[in-house]
């Protein structure tokens, strides 16, 4: 690493918070500032929050990424604050079925912090944490009401780093030259967004040659730099082309998806009981059981629009 760049990457002055997504671009700039400045100092901290909705492997890559690095990333995740009530795990059951409620009632441990560190072991799986926000906001998150972000990720995080006694940070985060719009105004918040990545020009052809050339790497698809099946594994702001794609190949994990738009309708008498405007979860896979994979192949036929950019 020349001085220009290292320069790029050394870390701003006060306590900094190391944004960790458990992707390859994240994990990418994490190497750039252990290179830059070495063993990160006490002020740091390398924070992974998890949803319980990311694949496995995302899982294993952020203990591996830990490891190989020589760091340490503290794994947190969003807790309820008040018990389940018996008519909430009633209609659990209803909607998700018998074997999904009894795993929610064993996590479900109330913190008035309202999150929980954990490990890689203890991560909760199958969106419990996701699971427990919706049936806090009593409907589902969407494009225009992006709130699982802001609780399971961000407040999450600011929650425990208030807990350690931060009173203003940076936020580092893995932002890309090539999607420098993402995050570009500074948030009214305790911390402020630093994004060295878009500083040193990097792209999505840059990180994945630099994992090509790693001992160790995501083992999820990467499809032209991008991983599809990364974070949320079906996440409403992935395309309906990638979402369609996720249903047929992993239908077990696509059912907690369908699964949630049932509990969603059940809190709302139907009211924000879908992930999209455009399609339900159900809808969509009854008409990949009807047409098969002859679908993929017609042109137009799924929006392969990112972001909740699909319309009509």
């Amino acid at each position: 690493m020349n001085a220009e760049t290292s320069r790029v990457y050394k870390l701003p002055d006060g306590p900094v918070q190391v944004c960790f997504s458990g992707g390859r671009t994240s994990a990418y700039m994490l190497r750039k500032l252990l290179d830059a400045n070495g063993p990160l100092p006490e002020r740091a901290t390398v924070l992974f929050q998890n949803t319980g909705r990311e694949m496995e492997e995302t899982l294993h890559f952020v203990r591996e990424v830990g490891t190989r690095f020589e760091t340490r990333i503290t794994w947190v995740e969003y807790r309820p604050r008040r018990e389940l009530d018996n008519a909430q795990l009633e209609l659990v059951a209803d909607t998700m079925g018998e074997a999904f409620a009894e795993r929610l009632r064993i996590w479900w441990t109330p913190d008035s912090r309202g999150f929980a560190e954990v490990s890689h072991n203890s991560a909760a799986r199958h969106g419990k944490p996701f699971t427990a926000l919706v049936l806090s906001r009593k409907f589902l998150p969407n494009q225009a009401a992006r709130f699982c972000t802001q609780e399971l990720k961000i407040r999450t995080a600011k929650r425990y780093l208030v807990a350690l006694g931060w009173k203003h940070w940076t936020n580092a985060i893995g932002i890309r030259a090539d999607e420098a719009h993402r995050s570009a105004t500074q948030p009214r918040e305790r911390f402020r967004t630093w994004r060295p990545l878009v500083e040193a020009g990097v792209s999505k052809r840059d990180v994945q040659a630099f994992w090509q050339r790693q001992a160790f790497d995501l083992r999820l698809p990467n499809v032209k730099g991008n991983c599809w099946l990364g974070n949320c594994d079906g996440c409403f702001l992935k395309s309906e082309a990638n979402v369609a794609a996720f249903t047929r190949d992993l239908p077990e994990r696509a059912q907690w998806w369908e699964g949630m738009e049932r509990l969603a309708s059940a809190l709302t008498s139907g009211k924000g009981a879908t992930w999209s405007k455009r399609y339900a979860r159900k809808d969509l896979r009854e008409t990949l059981e009807r047409q098969g994979d002859a679908v993929f192949s017609v042109d137009g036929f799924f929006c392969q629009k990112d972001d909740g950019e699909c319309t009509g």
